[in-house]
């Protein structure tokens, strides 16, 4: 066991820090990158190598965006959203406002690609060509059966909203009152989302999280003036774009970030190592090779060099784009993530919706947690540690540290822990928390 800078100790290594792009010498093709090197380098493409250095800006949230290329949405709320708690663990605590606010003002999208996500406005033209030619997606495949089905009722609904704008689907009432057979959803919903998902309609803004769809040229008004790209150009784009967001992947996980179909072989890499844009490169314990984007070069040296160190401590969303593919997330960070919200209570190991723990390059552990907002209260139901993880004393004040900030964050400063696994780890964090508390109370 290596024990690089902090004592978590765990049998496949630890620590990174923060990305560093640009030009840089040509690499050695017969450089390999540890399987610890591997892991900073990932971390720091994903903004998630160390704490933010700065302040939270609209502008920073933006860019934190851009550099994953897509945020998931999702809607479950026991704690924040996750596109909410997903920036969160890259800026540090920020109004939440910011990201309905950026696309309120066009600044991103809402599309279809790994799942729901918002995309940086730039990108718009290739996910809207991508989504029109190529992409396989069981959104996008629901609403062409509806297209095909239904077309004189969508025609209308876009009548309506061409003569009196934007429209939420509650501005609808149900009545028949039968729901559809898509989550109970009403037809108008069903027409809304199915012309979303056709391009006819974009989502202008959301109130109370809920989508508020207008027309395109309305939502962004150059849209006319858009390019109309080739879908296999945009295909080659989406790959490069997933492996400059991975930092280092292997092709069978690049294509499972936009959806791309059907998985990738390293073959259908060949002709952009070709280029020059990717960079083929060995991974020690790896039975495949390892793909960085020429973008990521000089990241790429310092992870070599071992110039990259983790000291991020923070909680992530099921939903985050550093676990999205369960495979990766194994063979990365020996980290087995299943999110259990689905599987009947009974059945669930660790909870409805647990949040996995990065703490220093590793992902130690999780948390299964519930923001109770009325009461002020951030329940942390149990905290399960894996197996192998050795916590000491720094390791526990940095936990307790990215737990209280998090309650803080979400307005629930109050913390309760009742149940850790081991159990050894409770009354060393209960007591790091409640000195916490006690400088936050005389701070306030």
């Amino acid at each position: 066991m290596t024990n690089l800078n902090a004592s978590v100790v765990r049998h496949h290594g630890l620590p990174l820090s923060a990305r560093n792009d640009g030009p840089g010498p040509v690499l050695s093709g017969s450089a390999v990158l540890t399987l610890q090197q591997a892991r900073q380098l990932q971390l720091a493409a994903q903004g998630l190598l160390t704490p933010p250095a700065k302040e939270a800006t609209p502008l920073a949230l933006r860019r934190c965006i851009e550099r994953m290329q897509l945020l998931q949405i999702d809607t479950i709320h026991v704690v924040a959203r996750s596109p909410y708690l997903v920036l969160y663990s890259r800026l540090g605590s920020y109004p939440a406002p910011w990201l309905d606010q950026a696309l309120a003002q066009a600044k991103i999208f809402e599309t279809w690609a790994h799942e729901a996500c918002f995309a940086p406005v730039a990108d718009l033209a290739l996910h809207r060509a991508y989504n029109a030619q190529l992409r396989q997606h069981w959104g996008l495949a629901r609403g062409q059966r509806v297209v095909a089905e239904q077309r004189a009722h969508l025609d209308k609904l876009l009548d309506h909203v061409r003569v009196n704008g934007a429209v939420k689907s509650s501005d609808f009432e149900r009545k028949d009152g039968r729901a559809s057979a898509w989550w109970g959803w009403k037809d108008e919903k069903v027409w809304l989302e199915a012309l979303f998902a056709q391009g006819e309609l974009m989502v202008a803004r959301r109130e109370s999280f809920q989508r508020v769809y207008d027309l395109p040229q309305r939502v962004f008004s150059a849209l006319e003036t858009l390019p109309s790209p080739d879908s296999k150009d945009v295909h080659q784009t989406f790959i490069e774009k997933a492996v400059t967001a991975l930092g280092v992947t292997q092709a069978r996980w690049a294509h499972d970030y936009f959806r791309i179909k059907p998985r990738l072989k390293d073959a259908d890499l060949d002709e952009l190592v070709a280029q020059g844009k990717l960079l083929r490169i060995a991974v020690q314990g790896w039975d495949a090779p390892g793909y960085v984007h020429a973008c990521n070069k000089t990241l790429l040296r310092r992870a070599l060099q071992g110039k990259l160190q983790a000291t991020h401590t923070t909680l992530l969303s099921p939903f985050d784009p550093l676990i999205w593919d369960r495979a990766r997330a194994l063979a990365m960070f020996d980290f087995d993530y299943r999110l259990e919200c689905y599987t009947p209570q009974a059945q669930r190991r660790y909870g409805y919706f647990v949040l996995p723990l990065l703490h220093h390059g590793q992902l130690i552990g999780r948390v299964d947690a519930k923001a109770h907002r009325a009461q002020g209260l951030f329940e942390i139901k149990a905290l399960y540690l894996e197996s192998g993880v050795r916590m000491g004393e720094d390791d526990i004040g940095a936990l307790a540290r990215a737990l209280q900030a998090c309650a803080r964050w979400h307005g629930t400063p109050q913390v309760l822990l009742t149940c850790t696994a081991p159990a050894a780890v409770l009354v060393a964090l209960q007591k790091a928390l409640r000195q916490l508390a006690r400088v936050a109370a005389r701070r306030d």
